[in-house]
């Protein structure tokens, strides 16, 4: 996308996002942080078009005050609230994360800022965010909306009701203009702006909790699946992708630059186009990258033993499968398309090619009664992936489930934040049960994980390094917590 209009140059952009790294709980514990990837990518465009780009990067901040002296300092005439389109949690709306780009808007407007706001809550709630002070809210794909917000402000052109996805106010009314077309090439766009992250701040988390540096990349855009609780308030329905050789030259500057090893791939689903992926495979192995990556992806596309071979050949070394139940019941009830036998031969085959796996369940979902939860925590530990990942049913505005519940929900429609696990609705159980379900299972899992370890180190099977006496040793406390949280389950399993 060429540089068009270099009048800009001069107009200072000060990029935020509202999502705060101690809103994902995991993350802040964990101090394995990533920086906010879809921000970067608006900026990016913003950059190559002449405008001075700055980012107040959340993800390293305590507060929101923080912005304040940043706002005094650039004084910038822009501040763009553009969350991470890429972050799963962006999509859940959590209530820190609203209250927090309130607060930047009102910092920004003391700044004497426009205020643009470009995220998933906004795009829902695009009411609230104009109440309290945006001028403009993003609706949808946000980069040629914002370059083309911006280049109207610029050229003081009288009203915006001209630019494609875009929410504004006009005599105390909202407007919306009309939507726009998903971008479809998006090898159109630059490469994210990578020199606006503080590349020590990240690499210094990661290699203190982990011994090495990860960074997230994004190859495609949107789900073309019907998942009926996964909402789709920015890319949409369609799945549009990045050329292998942009996202393999963008790993391997990564790589070469700052010392990446690791990548993990926020697509909501890697690889959906096999030829796709044996592309990606063969650009990997003529630049003799050697690193590793985590994917996200659905147990229907890897039972092909082919397919799973170009994946490994390619460095991927950890996926993640959105499992969800152990019930086919609750799966069809979803629309997950995907099947009990498909989660069992994908988590095998996977297995077989010593791919680590791990399983995102959900639980609470409507109709599930302790029969599926059973039949879940059974799939669980018969197929024992590496990892879990655990969460309670969440009703998100734009989704069929939403539909369904939302005449049950409560004064609270939203989690405060990624721990939060609150049942909004009238599930089968309490939201004690849940959240006592949650610790119970992750638990149990643990549990079973030192027995194994146990068992393979007797027989000679396993090596005996630190992570496995780790867990092994870990079988005093799990085996009493285990009983302690069944018991506790059972009291809270009334109905």
């Amino acid at each position: 996308m060429p540089n068009s209009d270099l009048s800009a140059a001069g107009t200072t952009l000060l990029f935020s996002p509202s999502f705060f790294y101690r809103f994902d709980q995991k993350q802040w514990k964990d101090q394995k942080p990533y920086p906010p990837y879809g921000t970067i990518y608006a900026a990016s465009l913003m950059q190559q078009e002449g405008f001075s780009v700055n980012l107040f990067d959340t993800h390293l901040k305590e507060s929101t005050s923080e912005i304040e002296p940043v706002l005094k300092s650039l004084r910038p005439r822009y501040l763009i609230i553009y969350d991470d389109g890429f972050n799963y949690l962006t999509k859940m709306c959590l209530t820190a994360m609203r209250a927090a780009a309130f607060e930047l808007i009102n910092y920004g407007k003391s700044g004497e800022c426009r205020i643009i706001v470009c995220n998933s809550d906004a795009a829902d709630h695009y009411d609230l965010y104009l109440k309290q002070g945006a001028d403009f809210v993003i609706l949808g794909e946000g980069e040629l909306t914002l370059l083309e917000l911006l280049k109207s402000l610029e050229a003081n052109e009288k009203g915006q009701a001209h630019v494609a996805g875009l929410a504004f106010r006009r005599d105390e009314v909202s407007i919306c203009t009309l939507p726009r077309p998903v971008l479809k090439d998006l090898d159109a766009l630059p490469d994210p702006a990578w020199d606006l992250i503080d590349m020590p701040a990240y690499q210094s988390l990661w290699q203190a909790s982990e011994g090495y540096f990860s960074l997230n990349l994004a190859t495609t855009r949107g789900c073309p699946y019907k998942c009926n609780w996964c909402a789709k308030p920015i890319y949409g329905n369609r799945y549009n992708s990045r050329s292998p050789q942009r996202v393999v030259g963008e790993m391997s500057t990564l790589h070469a630059r700052y010392g990446v090893s690791h990548f993990w791939m926020a697509d909501d689903i890697f690889g959906l186009n096999p030829k796709w992926v044996q592309q990606f495979q063969q650009e990997i192995l003529s630049r003799d990258l050697q690193i590793k990556i985590k994917i996200q992806s659905r147990a229907d596309l890897l039972v092909q033993e082919n397919y799973i071979k170009s994946l490994v050949e390619a460095g991927i070394k950890e996926v993640w499968i959105g499992a969800e139940s152990g019930s086919q019941k609750v799966l069809d009830a979803m629309d997950k398309g995907t099947t009990i036998q498909q989660i069992e031969q994908s988590t095998r085959l996977l297995q077989a090619y010593k791919v680590r796996v791990g399983f995102f369940l959900q639980f609470a979902y409507p109709g599930e009664s302790m029969v599926e939860i059973k039949e879940t925590i059974s799939m669980m530990l018969r197929l024992m992936p590496d990892d879990i990942g655990i969460s309670i049913s969440y009703p998100l505005p734009g989704t069929l489930f939403y539909e369904r519940v939302k005449h049950q929900l409560r004064s609270k429609q939203n989690w405060v934040d990624s721990d939060d696990l609150d049942t909004m609705y009238i599930a089968a159980y309490s939201p004690a049960f849940y959240k006592q379900l949650h610790r119970f299972v992750h638990k149990l899992f643990r549990l079973k994980q030192g027995w194994l370890n146990l068992g393979a180190v007797i027989r000679g099977k396993r090596r005996i390094t630190r992570a496995a006496l780790k867990s092994i040793a870990s079988l005093v406390y799990y085996l009493p917590a285990v009983t302690a949280d069944r018991f506790k389950l059972y009291r809270l399993s009334t109905p």
